[in-house]
């Protein structure tokens, strides 16, 4: 067994051991705790936490208007906590100062704000905490925003009525309108799969046994973390699915335990599945769990996808305002694999198949690559829609393809990396698959760019944790399906490039 092949199989193997998933901490997760459960264990570990994480301009969080959310969160909590005795005003203060002024040249001059889910809820809801502290001119919002969703939001909370699913995992931007009557946890202690909204729900009065076990998931996470805590948890079935696509269809020779693959078949039921316990089903998670299932000889009928159709394109949930490409062309992945293990279902889904196809490659950028709202780099996005539109879209969308690969080749760094703000193993990886593992067969150059990305992820070794750049409520990185993308990348280099990586290891 080559030292990829074993690399896959102890990923694998972690999958089983931590069933939770693997994903990093949270600046704007760990600042919600710090408001809203000081009792919790680790709140000293988390306070110290946020003070490493600022920036020296005082700022959190990444460039392009991404810091916004974290820098809000990480700021109140800090004001909180000296306010609160959880630390020493003489250190946390100015910390906290140094994240009021970066955040009032943000908001002086605010850059277009990214698209990571419920920002027009979260913003609000923290501008008005900090502006409560009281200890400065009160922060602005950033222009065209406003409290109406916010408002409308509580309204239905405080009526009692059942809020949508989706929105459990921001129920910390309620404040004390958490609607504690019409939310429960689910059987192992989460509200909304999120640490906060579980935080948030406790805040109420709450059945005694439900409270209990919410404190004890709570108690889990923060315990797991050593005090932070991330985004979202449990994340289950989509690091499943992900990590088991990217390994088999790059041909890693991975041994998937019968059981993983029985838990993935029945996750997915008639409305799809979440990707975790606490979340509502979505076409993403659902695609992927289908298409692993497929690539592993178990095609499961793909009908529940339907009901995210919405007749030009599939959303991630009903009701999704926007739309995502890496969506529909993980979707588009589940319907050609499916059909292509089922034959007899052509008739049925080729013509979804079609249309997807067709609206992926309307949605390519003029410099042949793709962006989306489910992940920062364009890289992602290129990569999931060159791998759909190569594999299944046919032989019409071959100069889509082609384009993309023209992207890649473009933006290569200097020591043979990709990134969006600086080269990253993660995004490399992705620019590797789009380049060997899609369309026609790649060029003497896509091969040589190919091969200094190879040479660069050797020499970044293996990483314990990667720069996040999912979306969620602020960035984060799942990182067990990072290391499956490095992973798969590195085998397709190594099998694809002949030769040339003879004897590496």
């Amino acid at each position: 067994m080559n030292d990829l092949t074993r690399r896959a199989n102890d990923l694998v193997a972690e999958l089983m051991a931590k069933p939770w998933g693997q994903v990093s901490p949270s600046v704007y997760e760990t600042g919600r705790l710090v408001t809203l459960a000081p009792w919790l264990v680790g709140q000293p570990e988390r306070v110290a936490y946020l003070l490493e994480e600022q920036r020296g301009d005082g700022s959190w969080g990444a460039p392009d208007g991404y810091g916004l959310v974290p820098t809000l969160s990480a700021t109140e909590a800090l004001l909180t906590a000296a306010e609160g005795g959880d630390g020493d005003p003489a250190v946390l203060m100015p910390a906290a100062r140094a994240g009021l002024d970066a955040l009032r040249k943000m908001l002086h001059d605010p850059p277009e704000l990214p698209d990571t889910p419920a920002i027009e809820l979260i913003v609000p809801h923290l501008v008005d905490l900090i502006n409560e502290h009281g200890c400065a001119d009160p922060l602005p919002l950033p222009p065209g925003m406003d409290i109406t969703r916010l408002a409308m939001v509580r309204r239905l909370l405080e009526s009692g009525g059942e809020p949508p699913q989706k929105l459990l995992h921001v129920l910390e931007v309620a404040g004390a309108a958490t609607g504690a009557g019409a939310v429960s946890p689910t059987s192992i202690g989460t509200v909304g799969a999120s640490p906060a909204a579980t935080a948030a729900w406790l805040r109420a009065p709450a059945p005694h046994d439900s409270a209990d076990s919410a404190r004890r998931h709570l108690e889990a996470v923060a315990t797991r973390y050593g005090g932070p805590v991330p985004v979202g948890l449990p994340i289950t079935v989509f690091e499943r699915g992900w990590v088991l696509s990217w390994l088999v269809r790059a041909g890693v020779p991975v041994e998937v335990p019968a059981e993983m693959a029985a838990d993935l078949r029945t996750a997915i039921g008639p409305a799809g599945t979440p990707a975790g316990a606490g979340l509502p089903a979505d076409a993403d998670t659902t695609s992927v769990a289908l298409y692993a299932l497929a690539l592993l000889g178990m095609p499961c009928e793909p009908a529940s996808l339907l009901a995210f159709d919405s007749g030009e394109h599939f959303c991630t949930w009903q009701g999704e305002d926007g739309f995502s490409v890496s969506v529909n062309a993980h979707v588009l992945d589940a319907l050609g694999a499916y059909v292509r293990g089922r034959p007899a279902a052509a008739a049925t889904y080729e013509p979804v198949m079609a249309r997807v196809a067709g609206w992926l490659a309307a949605r390519q950028e003029a410099d042949g690559s793709w962006n989306d709202r489910w992940h920062a780099s364009p890289y992602y996005a290129t990569l999931s829609c060159v791998l759909a539109l190569g594999e299944f879209g046919g032989p019409r969308y071959a100069r889509a393809v082609l384009a993309a690969r023209e992207w890649v080749l473009s933006t290569q760094r200097a020591d043979g990396s990709w990134g969006r703000w600086t080269g990253r193993p993660e995004e490399t990886a992705y620019a590797v698959q789009a380049l060997l593992l899609c369309g026609p067969e790649p060029d003497e150059r896509a091969v040589a760019a190919a091969g200094r990305g190879y040479e660069y992820l050797t020499r970044m070794g293996d990483l314990s944790d990667y720069e996040p750049l999912w979306h969620d409520k602020d960035l984060y990185s799942p990182t067990a399906i990072v290391r499956a993308a490095l992973l798969a990348a590195m085998h397709v280099a190594r099998s694809r490039i002949q030769g040339e990586f003879t004897g590496k290891k």
